[in-house]
């Protein structure tokens, strides 16, 4: 992936207006990937996009580059990304496009993409595409252009789908939910999904109107959502992002649950199914805590790279199910082909039905590892991972912490960072040491 010259690990993505989310290279981008995807013979492509008000620029640039390609598209309107996978694989389509940034503010956009399977596309046709991007367009003739056209029920199969997740014997009758859905594409999503379960449900976050996604809300905000839980005296909240493949939750006391505590949750409740296949994927950020956990369990746990594609090429390389990010990414594949927001919630709260429990209570025992984080600024060219005083802060740090916590240094993917962590068993301990640590990572790349 790094040596991509426009794809990063989630497609294309940066601020409107600035090469490459143009209105130009969008054209040229659904041209060439058009190209490339119709050589199956499948000339179906399927496009979704969030609330952001620039998605309709690029909405109709890629429809002129696809559809000049030979490529018939149907459009979805705002839709999750996870929701597009699901139609991309339920209509047999080629391809799905996804018009979004995630959880980034609203100036930026992005252009990513899903196979006929419904996942990402594999790194062999991203390179295909690449390659057509730096030759010049051309197309097809008039009577072999493609044609667009809407898939008015989308939001409605979607639904359809987020409740088959959901054991047919339960009920969420009874509950109060708080759903913030970020002012993203799943405002008319989520909401009816835990209605027609049977809950009560309090919105927030679902009046888009161009430029306020993830404006002090959703998944990277929990502020709103917390007082909204307390002010409704709710069960818990509901936070997902802009595109609604993240999921943050909210207990009905304020407390965050993040994306670790999910997947112990999962974990935990597959196991106790004997439903749980093989083990669990975190990644490099993942807290120890779960490390710790799985081990007592005898639950085979793996650390991927930072990023929901490395977890899922994890779980694909080990035929495993459950895997996910700290940051709420969350992947079931006995239910999805994707990270999905709305499903991996419906996970838990199907665990809380089934215990007759508390989202509170469904943690009780779990308790993370303080962690403490610091970014040390280094100038291109240096490498401060490699220098001996670093390194021999490190092994001291490790030695200190014992089998009782853990160490980690890596490069920020955008930014000329280091971050260092360090996870302990007690706050100002791990504050100290890796303040020690970053010290010395700053005397180095100076």
């Amino acid at each position: 992936m790094s040596q991509r010259k426009y794809f990063g690990t989630d497609g294309v993505r940066g601020r409107v207006g600035d090469f490459p989310i143009t209105p130009d290279f969008a054209v040229k981008l659904g041209w060439a990937a058009g190209t490339v995807l119709s050589k199956s013979g499948n000339q179906r492509v399927l496009v979704g996009k969030d609330t952001r008000l620039s998605g309709y620029m690029l909405e109709s640039a890629l429809e002129a580059g696809l559809l000049s390609a030979g490529v018939s598209v149907e459009f979805l309107g705002p839709m999750p990304t996870p929701a597009v996978a699901y139609l991309t694989r339920n209509f047999r389509a080629a391809a799905g496009i996804v018009i979004s940034a995630s959880h980034n503010p609203y100036y930026d956009n992005g252009i990513k993409f899903f196979s006929d399977s419904g996942s990402k596309l594999p790194d062999a046709v991203e390179s295909e595409i690449e390659r057509l991007l730096d030759e010049e367009l051309v197309c097809v003739p008039s009577e072999q252009m493609g044609r667009a056209s809407r898939i008015d029920d989308a939001p409605g199969r979607y639904i359809e789908f987020c409740k088959s997740a959901f054991p047919s014997e339960l009920s969420l009758t009874g509950l109060k939910i708080v759903v913030d859905c970020a002012h993203g594409a799943t405002y008319h999503i989520a909401p009816d999904v835990l209605r027609e379960l049977g809950a009560k449900v309090i919105e927030i976050g679902t009046a888009p109107n161009g430029i306020n996604i993830n404006d002090k809300c959703g998944a990277t905000d929990l502020a709103a959502l917390q007082q909204a839980v307390a002010a409704n005296s709710a069960d818990l909240g509901f936070a997902l992002d802009g595109d609604g493949d993240r999921i943050m939750l909210v207990t009905a006391d304020g407390r965050v649950v993040d994306g670790d505590d999910i997947i112990y949750i999962l974990a935990r409740a597959a196991q106790q199914d004997g439903l749980l296949q093989g083990g669990i994927v975190g990644t490099l950020m993942s807290n120890f805590a779960l490390e710790k956990f799985f081990a007592d369990r005898n639950i085979p746990f793996v650390r991927a790279k930072v990023g929901d594609r490395y977890v899922m090429e994890e779980l694909v390389k080990r035929d495993w199910k459950i895997g996910g990010e700290n940051s709420g990414h969350i992947i079931n594949r006995q239910f999805h082909s994707t990270g999905d927001g709305i499903i991996a919630g419906l996970q838990v709260l199907t665990a809380m039905q089934r215990e007759q429990c508390s989202l509170a209570e469904l943690l009780k025992g779990f308790e993370k590892y303080p962690q403490a984080l610091v970014n040390v600024r280094f100038k291109p060219g240096s490498d401060p991972l490699n220098d001996d005083a670093v390194q021999a802060a490190v092994a001291d740090v490790e030695q200190r912490l014992g089998d009782e916590g853990r160490v980690l240094l890596r490069k920020s993917g955008t930014e000329p960072l280091i971050r260092v962590m360090v996870e302990g068993r007690e706050v100002q301990t791990v504050k100290t040491l890796a303040q020690q640590i970053a010290g010395e990572v700053e005397a180095a790349a100076n």
